[in-house]
């Protein structure tokens, strides 16, 4: 379903690629347990040789839609290179493409919508390293707070009126915690740290208040998490 047409000049473009992932194959079952394994598998729609920050580059996110009565579990993928889907075995699942364009052009301010979003809320707080040399200046590292309940509600709506919404209606559900790899220490050959981030689903109606902002928020994401299918949001006529 795509936005009524608006006069809107926006030199911009996407794809959207949404899989009904095949739970006979081997490697969509391990990357519905798996998030980095997922990760990679997303990663293969890039195209080659794009240097460091290939996520970024491409403008991929992300985001797992779980099975429900009448659907396999989904996986959509948003890119504003174009995907190479022949990368993905013929087994992984249903492939399909839709160009995003018109519904980027779309955008109008006044004009309602409904939303989906599943992204990290959380809180960065700078933390110090106890055991730090203390003739030097102590370690300083970062720790994210992951939200919930209220909380998560007003970190959303900070987010939405950011990136050019005002919210009319939000449904929370909280979707559960991914673990990424991180690695913290110098060590080469030491096992990385695992860390936990709370996801949390919003969906709900809004109305367009600046349709420049929302479109960066489109094509860039929102929040943390993004290459572990946080922050892709996703946009229907309400």
């Amino acid at each position: 379903m795509t936005l009524p047409p608006a006069t809107v000049n926006a030199p911009v473009t996407a794809t959207l690629t949404r899989i009904r992932l095949n739970r006979n194959s081997p490697d969509a079952r391990r990357d519905l347990t798996q998030p980095h394994s997922l990760h990679k598998t997303v990663m293969l729609l890039a195209p080659e040789s794009l240097g460091e920050h290939p996520r970024q580059k491409a403008g991929l996110l992300f985001r797992l839609e779980h099975a429900t009565d009448h659907t396999p579990p989904t996986l959509l993928i948003q890119s504003r290179l174009p995907p190479d889907v022949s990368r993905l075995s013929r087994a992984y699942g249903t492939i399909e493409t839709r160009d995003l364009t018109p519904v980027l052009r779309a955008l109008a301010a006044g004009r309602s919508v409904r939303y989906r979003i599943t992204a990290n809320a959380s809180l960065r707080r700078n933390v110090k390293v106890l055991d730090a040399d203390p003739f030097f200046d102590p370690e300083v590292r970062h720790k994210d707070v992951p939200l919930h309940g209220d909380d998560a509600l007003a970190w959303w709506q900070r987010k939405a009126a950011h990136a050019g919404l005002s919210l009319t209606s939000t449904d929370l559900t909280p979707v559960g915690p991914f673990r990424s790899p991180v690695r913290k220490r110098h060590n080469a050959h030491s096992e990385p740290d695992v860390f936990r981030h709370a996801l949390t689903r919003f969906d709900g109606t809004a109305t367009i208040t600046d349709p420049d902002q929302l479109r960066h928020a489109l094509l860039t994401g929102i929040g943390r998490g993004k290459p572990y299918g946080a922050g892709l949001l996703s946009l229907a006529p309400a």
